[in-house]
């Protein structure tokens, strides 16, 4: 018999991931998102390699292309012009090698002068009864962005600095000053931790540190999904704690997904609290990037550990969220929007001319894909307890409700009819000022919200009939006063070859 090298075994595997993917898909099913990025058919979770390289936005995720549930991750991958339309490329990483050959978790993506280079985490199960596993560090690498290359050089990092936990994982590489710098989530002694690398090269490693790490209250276990970056003359790091406990309205995920905002003094972070990132049941794994714009735009999972998927009856689950655009108020608070180019979905406008809303107001007819953005005037609002249903049936039976208490200061997402399998709310804060502006998108399956410019978000799934397409403004003894409302139908952003 004719020896495999690891190349083409390689190779091979990605073949058959990329083809299965593709035989299985089912572009009819109905919570199939329209303008998400996810995957063909199979799983998918964390968002991986979101890069800038030779004039496209390149997102590569988690996924197991041979099943609905979590597996032996591969590296699914989609590139778009415009950050709206999106076209699939063949599975870019393969599990299987000797340094990966449980799953090619998560990581990172860069341009190294011209060469598409992924960093990731090889996970290696050595007895699965017993749990007994290690994790290191591996790079792949693409002239042509599409098809990539294992080093021989792996694993680049064997295994965690001596003495720390098995759990390693999750890198994160910029430039810096000339270097290349990489954080990875670790824990040590039970407690969450980032640690800090560098290099000239991409393939040899020097251990800098610990660039943060739990501070004794409540910040979890592990910190999944490091993601450290400069963004208005602050250091921001963002992760992914695993083992919070919630308190009062915060913390009511599984696991969380959050910042840590402050600045480098004499190489040392010195930050704040801990600060959830969205409020929703649904976001996860967030990672960011630097376009050709100079934005540092944000993606996440748009799902989490745990949550009903019925759309696994369908062969799929799992998806990104919208790309956004993050900055920091000037109150120092890290907020995101929604990037301008998603203005490109919209197909129809339709202005509201009912700008005093008491009791309720119903807009039928509309669709599963659309954006609706309002702005309320506080100024000569009555009403305390106010807000909008949407994806509402004709029967009343399903809906999901928006509510903002203005006493409180908060708002709530409530899924308590919001269709199969998903229940439970969420509550966040907000700021109430004089005017207060909701913007918010529904995809069939999901709903995002964002409230004064992107202070406040809230991710979630939801599953209603395809013709629960009702949107119903509500008040509660009182008037609310729109300043304006505007719907968008928007269109599918799938491109085919």
């Amino acid at each position: 018999m004719e020896h495999v090298t690891e190349k083409q075994d390689h190779q091979t595997r990605v073949k058959q991931a990329t083809e299965a993917g593709k035989a299985k898909q089912n572009p009819d099913a109905a919570f199939r998102l329209g303008y998400h990025l996810m995957a063909p058919s199979g799983w998918i979770n964390d968002p991986n390699g979101l890069v800038f390289y030779k004039e496209q936005y390149h997102v590569f995720y988690q996924h197991h292309p041979y099943d609905e549930t979590w597996g032996p991750m591969h590296w699914g991958h989609a590139v778009s012009d415009d950050l709206v339309h999106w076209r699939h490329l063949p599975v870019a990483l393969a599990p299987g090698d000797a340094f990966d050959q449980s799953g090619c978790f998560s990581g990172s993506a860069v341009d190294d002068d011209g060469v598409l280079t992924l960093i990731y985490t090889g996970h290696n199960v050595v007895n699965q009864e017993t749990d007994e596993l290690y994790q290191n560090q591996n790079i792949a690498r693409s002239v042509d962005g599409v098809t990539f290359e294992k080093s021989e050089a792996n694993p680049v990092i064997p295994a965690q600095p001596v003495g720390m936990q098995r759990d390693f994982r999750d890198p994160k590489v910029w430039k810096e000053d000339g270097s290349w710098k990489m954080v990875v989530g670790s824990t040590e002694a039970g407690k969450g931790q980032v640690l800090l690398y560098q290099s000239s090269d991409l393939e040899n490693w020097e251990y800098q540190g610990i660039l943060a790490k739990h501070n004794g209250g409540n910040e979890g276990y592990m910190w999944e999904c490091p993601d450290f970056f400069k963004l208005d003359g602050k250091h921001v790091l963002l992760l992914s704690p695993q083992g919070i406990e919630p308190e009062g309205n915060r913390f009511h995920n599984l696991y969380q997904t959050g910042s840590l905002i402050g600045e480098m003094r004499d190489g040392e972070f010195v930050r704040g609290a801990f600060t959830e990132l969205d409020y929703g049941h649904d976001f996860y794994a967030v990672q960011t990037f630097l376009d050709g714009k100079g934005r540092r735009i944000a993606i996440g999972w748009m799902d989490m550990w745990e949550s009903p998927m019925p759309s696994q009856q369908e062969g799929w689950s799992g998806a990104l969220t919208l790309p956004r655009e993050l900055n920091l108020s000037p109150a120092g608070k890290l907020r995101m929007k929604p990037v301008e180019e998603l203005q490109l979905l919209r197909v129809t406008e339709e202005q509201l001319k009912q700008n005093e809303i008491s009791g309720t107001f119903l807009i039928d007819g509309q669709s599963n894909q659309l954006e609706l953005e309002f702005d309320i005037d506080l100024t000569i609002s009555a009403a305390n307890i106010f807000g909008v249903n949407v994806c509402c049936s004709s029967d009343g039976s399903e809906r999901s409700t928006i509510q903002i208490n203005r006493s409180k200061g908060t708002i709530t997402l409530d899924r308590s009819y919001s269709g199969i399998g998903v229940s439970g709310a969420r509550t966040a804060p907000i700021e109430i000022g004089e005017s207060l502006h909701v913007r918010l998108f529904i995809d069939r399956s999901s709903i995002e919200i964002f409230i004064n410019e992107g202070e406040t978000v809230m991710t979630s799934r939801i599953y209603p009939k395809e013709s629960s397409t009702g949107i119903e403004f509500f008040t509660e003894e009182g008037t609310m006063k729109l300043r304006s409302a505007h719907l968008y139908q928007l269109k599918n952003s799938w491109l085919t070859d």
